[in-house]
């Protein structure tokens, strides 16, 4: 696969079908995590890979909990913004983010693979996210979708309990991304053009060049 083509595509894939992930692509997943740089080569991370049933079923009621607290704060005025202004192009693409993590929520238990990653006393992210991108690049030249969630947050004392995450050792939840072969189609994720969220050589300064649609497509 073309890096472009991986870079360009590697999007939110939540809807997933329940087909196992092979231990030779789970190792590719992982071989390419470790390949990321990390703060002062430290390699300060851990991973763990989750396919139990019974642990997925235990995790499964904490992240909807978790997640109706996201739904109830952080986004609750743009829930409230497309309820009043269903029509609104913000507003439906809001809606399809929200069923498709909805959906996501309501089947946890059903994803074939978690991977969690743990970074030790370093909560900036700088040594552990460029692993986990690493990782998500990996599966999708795999064929497998993934999706990266923040949301135990909110109940990190009961998600490290359940997976055994020592209390000693400073090792801080960090993110867990759920892995599955995608129900839908791969694609290049509509976002706000580079020109309207980059500066150069300042704040608010203007960037100098625009770029209206990606300049990447599948030949």
């Amino acid at each position: 696969m073309d890096a472009y083509e991986a870079l360009y595509t590697t999007r939110a894939m939540r809807r997933l079908k329940q087909d196992p992930i092979p231990t030779s692509v789970q190792k590719k997943i992982l071989d390419a995590a470790i390949r990321a740089p990390s703060g002062g080569n430290t390699q300060n991370w851990r991973f763990m890979l989750v396919d139990d049933p019974a642990v997925k079923a235990k995790l499964g009621p904490v992240y909807r909990g978790c997640m109706d607290v996201v739904w109830g704060t952080f986004y609750k005025a743009r829930r409230d913004a497309a309820d009043a202004a269903p029509k609104d192009p913000e507003s439906i693409e809001f809606m399809k983010m929200y069923r498709s993590a909805d959906h996501l929520a309501q089947h946890f238990e059903d994803v074939p693979l978690l991977l969690f990653a743990f970074c030790q006393f370093d909560t900036s992210g700088g040594s552990i996210f460029p692993a986990v991108w690493n990782a998500m690049l990996a599966a999708r030249i795999e064929g497998v979708g993934s999706s990266l969630t923040s949301a135990f947050f909110m109940k990190v004392d009961e998600v490290k309990k359940i997976l055994g995450v020592p209390e000693e050792g400073g090792w801080n939840f960090s993110c867990c991304v759920t892995f599955g072969y995608p129900t839908g189609k791969w694609g290049v994720a509509p976002r706000r053009p580079a020109h309207e969220v980059a500066f150069h050589n300042g704040w608010d300064k203007p960037l100098g060049f625009e770029i209206p649609a990606p300049l990447w497509k599948k030949g």
